[in-house]
């Protein structure tokens, strides 16, 4: 696993980390043994980031990550656990005393002295530019809480809002072949702040991983059932914002873009490798075998200049027109 450093932290993680909102809820049931096995697997494959949030199956996630820094020798000392907090009492969790809180159950979860990470979770855009919330968390690093902030976001005006405040030293994004706005509205101003970048759904919830047919079905309970038009939360965060049907058309189109002997998901995940101001790639994976096959993409080649010119053109002739929801 080749490791990329985490901006201004100085730490060095695995390029591609393992997101676990599935280990917590919303993608069908996962048992707490499969979940654990996952953890296991991505962190004997390399992974040393591991990403969740205080609301993934309300503290779930956490709590199975605790498990797993307990159980597993030396795990404290290697793995970066991200975690966030803001979706908890939504939309009235933004006051001193529940940031705090939130912070606290966190840390009791995990089982840890102080969080390695901690990411406003995609609050509203009204809070983050009141900044108190930052100023709460400021504090929280002074007490030891945590050992540095960032902020999850749905759009890039919140990106380089929090670029330009100072004091995060991360932004998580949606980044993937079918989102690539960030390319040319946010990845020079991070670098220039040396602020690490997080991506999430670089596999567009599973489109990208060449499986799907316009007949794929899901459990009630998965957030690509119930939010699959954006009626839970915003519709980026399923499918990439794009609609199920047009999302598979897309995904089938990209087949004769796909090296010889790659995956789908092989190519998605290079694809975002390939740019240097990407810092860690989190896909989830609901078992080992997926665990292992999302860090394929770290042992290979990067993408040839020309298939990197096809891909932005794709996406700017097919796909950038079809995608809803905040972006």
């Amino acid at each position: 696993m080749h490791t990329r450093t985490f901006g201004l932290t100085g730490r060095a993680v695995g390029e591609i980390g393992l997101g676990t909102w599935q280990l917590g809820a919303d993608w069908g049931d996962v048992s707490e043994d499969a979940a654990l096995a996952t953890l296991r697997a991505a962190h004997d494959g390399g992974v040393t980031f591991f990403d969740t949030a205080d609301v993934y199956g309300a503290g779930r996630s956490e709590t199975i990550i605790g498990r797993f820094l307990r159980e597993t020798p030396g795990a404290r000392g290697q793995v970066f656990v991200a975690t966030k907090l803001g979706r908890n009492n939504w939309p009235n969790g933004f006051t001193r005393d529940q940031v705090r809180g939130f912070t606290e159950a966190s840390l009791r979860r995990l089982g840890v002295d102080a969080l390695d990470l901690t990411q406003t979770h995609c609050i509203p855009f009204d809070v983050m530019r009141r900044g108190e919330v930052f100023g709460w968390l400021d504090e929280l690093k002074r007490e030891g809480k945590l050992r540095a902030w960032g902020a999850s976001v749905e759009t890039t005006d919140e990106a380089r809002f929090c670029v330009e405040h100072g004091g995060a030293v991360s932004l998580q994004v949606i980044f993937n072949i079918f989102r690539q706005k960030p390319v040319h509205e946010l990845f020079a101003a991070a670098r220039a702040k040396n602020v690490a970048l997080i991506v999430r759904l670089p596999l567009a919830s599973g489109l990208l991983g060449g499986k799907m047919t316009r007949s794929t079905t899901f459990a009630a309970s998965d957030h690509r059932t119930y939010n699959r038009d954006g009626q839970k939360f915003n519709a980026g965060e399923t499918f990439a914002g794009l609609p199920f049907e047009k999302g598979v058309a897309l995904a089938d189109a990209l087949r004769p873009l796909v090296p010889a002997g790659w995956t789908m998901a092989d190519l998605a995940l290079r694809w975002c490798l390939d740019f240097d101001a990407v810092t860690v790639l989190i896909p989830g994976a609901k078992n080992p075998e997926q665990a292992r096959a999302n860090l394929r993409a770290a042992s290979l080649p990067p993408l040839g200049a020309e298939l990197h010119v096809r891909l932005a053109a794709f996406y700017e002739r097919a796909v950038a027109a079809h995608i809803r929801g905040a972006y």
